[in-house]
């Protein structure tokens, strides 16, 4: 969450730039809300002395009639209370986090700037099949037999993209521990509390949450979850910051409000794997490993020889935890186009810097040099997410004859060092 002070000090900026971010948050009705909890809060402690007041004394009927009234109106002030409370918590969550000021302001989620383009794009001298069709010539996912155990949107990979998977997990974990991470695998559920004090919305009808009933837990989206909650309520020892994680998780997604974008496969599904990076820094170094985290996502990719561009977030496209966002882009040659041919850029992978806004709400400390308490800050960056980076391995090195080449980089994790699928025998 924002810290209060600033918004209560810079309500205009604050805003503005909730209006640079999409975010219907009326900023003046909530520090109206916050002056209205702070009057009721001081009535009711002067109700409170008044009461106690008698304490000491013996009362009579009349004093004791008084004071019972005055109880009364104090518990049902105190459930007033406690309802705006909940209001002003509910808001508080909603407000995104400050802007960067290089971040472009744009009201238009698509306006994200394009920092660089690496690698070259296909140049097939034959009709390229997009993922499901190479899936299908070569038995790699079955979507009928998932539909029919799970629902729509889940699959079931097979042969040789199952050995892929795995070894996209040893490749990309083995990458990131060199630069220093500390490998995990976490749970897949977590408490809805760590959810809301990461940013994340676990309720309503537009939530990418699975809630799990009759329990406090959630189905997680992302180990950013999980490795985010790891020192929530903590004071952590600033000489050993930063803290490097790295974590292979599942991710569920309800993926409501998806209907008009791309979704095709494998591409916006309800469950995947994704290896996750994770980061508890000082303030000072929060944009220096940033740039580390867009560096190990651009080493993995160019090491798969998968062309990408990298993009920064516009506001209207930045998620309400972070500050700034970069995405890596991907090529996907069956992806269609706004020109009505095949050949787009897709989203693959992203990471965010979301400075002390999940760490107040988690409330994730550090003490400095000096002996002082100060909220850490976060970082997070997606490794590989396993099912896009699968098409874009699939799409982009199928052959004319059908087989699929594996990136040169995997083979030493896959069996017998394989290094083609569906190779003519």
């Amino acid at each position: 969450m924002l810290d209060l002070n600033i918004i209560r000090e810079n309500p205009e900026k604050i805003a503005l730039n909730c209006k640079n971010r999409l975010s219907s948050v009326d900023i003046y009705a909530f520090l109206n809300l916050d002056k209205e909890i702070k009057t009721l809060k001081t009535l009711i402690e002067e109700k409170r002395a008044k009461r106690n007041s008698y304490s000491k004394v013996k009362p009579d009927p009349e004093t004791i009639a008084s004071l019972k009234k005055l109880g009364e109106e104090i518990k049902e002030e105190e459930k007033v209370l406690d309802e705006k409370k909940e209001v002003f918590k509910e808001i508080h969550n909603s407000i995104p986090n400050l802007t960067h000021s290089d971040v472009h302001v744009s009201d238009n989620e698509d306006d994200n700037p394009v920092l660089e383009e690496v690698g070259e794009k296909p140049n097939f001298d034959f009709a390229p099949l997009d993922h499901v069709e190479l899936a299908a010539k070569h038995d790699l996912i079955d979507f009928d037999s998932a539909a029919k155990v799970s629902g729509s949107k889940f699959y079931y990979l097979k042969n040789e993209l199952t050995l892929l998977e795995f070894a996209l997990i040893q490749y990309a974990f083995n990458t990131i521990i060199k630069k220093g991470y500390t490998p995990f695998t976490t749970p897949d559920l977590a408490k809805r509390e760590v959810l809301e004090g990461l940013g994340f919305n676990p309720r309503g009808d537009s939530t990418q949450v699975y809630n799990i009933s009759d329990s406090d837990l959630c189905l997680i989206g992302t180990a950013e979850i999980t490795l985010g909650g790891l020192h929530m309520n903590e004071v952590l020892d600033g000489d050993k910051l930063p803290l490097k994680y790295c974590a292979v998780s599942h991710c569920f997604r309800t993926e409501a409000g998806s209907y008009s974008k791309y979704s095709k496969g494998i591409f916006r599904v309800h469950q995947f794997s994704k290896i996750e990076m994770f980061q508890y820094v000082k303030p000072g170094d929060s944009e220096k490993y940033h740039e580390e985290l867009l560096n190990i996502e651009k080493e993995i990719f160019s090491g798969l020889n998968i062309p990408y561009r990298v993009v920064d977030h516009c506001t209207a496209d930045l998620g309400a935890p972070s500050i700034r966002t970069y995405d890596l882009e991907a090529w996907l040659p069956g992806k269609p186009n706004p020109e009505g041919g095949n050949g787009d850029w897709a989203e693959i992978t992203s990471t965010s810097n979301c400075t002390d806004y999940q760490a107040r709400g988690l409330n994730i400390k550090y003490k400095d040099e000096n002996g002082q308490k100060n909220f850490v800050y976060t970082l997070n960056g997606t490794a590989i997410a396993i099912t896009r980076c699968i098409i874009a391995i699939l799409e982009i090195n199928q052959q004319k004859d059908g087989s699929i080449k594996i990136p040169e980089i995997l083979h030493q994790y896959m069996p017998e060092n394989m290094r083609v699928i569906g190779e003519t025998k």
